[in-house]
């Protein structure tokens, strides 16, 4: 006896034919297979894919190593004089030549390089700590010591950043630590606007008013949730500062007032090969290319930082790595 109802299902699939055609929608045809998404690139990867900054950060390893490793790698001393061999050109026994006293060019490069850097390292720091409490505690309180925190920085702001280090120097005498103080006090404004901006539009934000409701303490909402959230800005601020520190440094011993003698410094001996440049060339470029290679890859570095932590690039960079 039959019965009457639908069709039961076959307990298996029938095989599909090797020359079938695909059905629509299918990983074979028109809708392509969904694709997982790829994880966010961090900091550190966006930066190894700039190669311009992977470039600046080797320069800078490199001149690290040798402000470090400079009195030990350096094949004569930095104040070793011999006169017989005085402007001599680069050779196998002095890569860089000798200079008119007959001192190593390449020995004095190296040592002068941890001088240099000494110098720009301690002022921007000072600069830093200085700049950043001003202009964070600034943003954050606002008001009259707003105003008159403000006021003072417009005031160093209005004098050229070398003639007010000149002035320092000038009242304080010559010397590293002269060099050192002057340097800071020239940057300190500018980290004090850079953070004072920052600070501004982090003390709206809605955790910020909430601590301030609950009576938290002010130290600790500035150290807690003002100070992280502008440490991106202030990052790129101070690897731009280190190299302006160090062409500042090399300015003011090229005129006499920053590093003084025994100590190499790379402005010492561009004032030193002024009247040696047609004679001994190799007197005066070597320590140039020093400063401006540093220079160059402080700033380039400071650039591929503030590329990689703006939010437009970062999406931007996101993009096309999904392509």
């Amino acid at each position: 006896m039959s019965t009457i109802g639908p069709p039961l299902p076959d307990p298996l699939p029938h095989p599909v034919p090797a020359d079938a055609p695909a059905e629509p929608g299918g990983p074979a045809g028109g809708a392509p297979a969904p694709q997982l998404d790829r994880p966010r690139m961090t900091t550190l990867q966006l930066l190894r894919s700039n190669p311009v900054t992977v470039a600046a950060s080797v320069v800078l390893v490199l001149v690290v190593a040798v402000a470090v490793l400079g009195r030990w790698i350096a094949p004569y001393g930095a104040n070793e004089i011999d006169v017989v061999n005085a402007l001599q050109p680069p050779s196998g026994a002095h890569w860089f030549g000798t200079d008119a006293l007959g001192r190593d060019v390449f020995s004095r490069v190296l040592r002068a390089a941890g001088v240099s850097l000494q110098v720009a390292l301690v002022s921007v720091a000072f600069a830093f700590v200085v700049g950043v409490t001003i202009g964070i505690v600034s943003g954050y309180v606002r008001g009259l010591l707003d105003t008159v925190l403000m006021r003072l920085v417009d005031v160093m702001f209005a004098f050229p950043v070398l003639l007010l280090a000149l002035a320092i120097v000038a009242i304080m005498g010559p010397g590293i630590l002269t060099t050192m103080l002057a340097i800071g006090v020239v940057y300190t404004p500018i980290f004090a606007r850079v953070a004072r901006a920052s600070a501004l539009s982090v003390s709206v934000e809605p955790y910020v008013q909430v601590s301030r409701t609950m009576g938290t303490p002010w130290w600790y909402i500035m150290g807690r949730h003002v100070l992280p959230n502008v440490s991106g800005p202030l990052i790129v601020q101070t690897s731009l500062s280190l190299a302006f520190a160090i062409l500042s440094e090399a300015a003011l011993s090229f005129l006499g007032l920053g590093v003084q003698p025994p100590a190499p410094s790379w402005g010492r001996m561009l004032a030193e090969a002024q009247g040696f440049l047609g004679q001994a060339w190799w007197m005066g470029v070597f320590p140039g290319l020093a400063i401006f290679l540093t220079a160059l890859a402080f700033n380039l570095f400071g650039d591929g930082r503030r590329y990689v932590l703006d939010p437009k690039q970062r999406t931007i960079i996101e993009a096309r790595r999904k392509r």
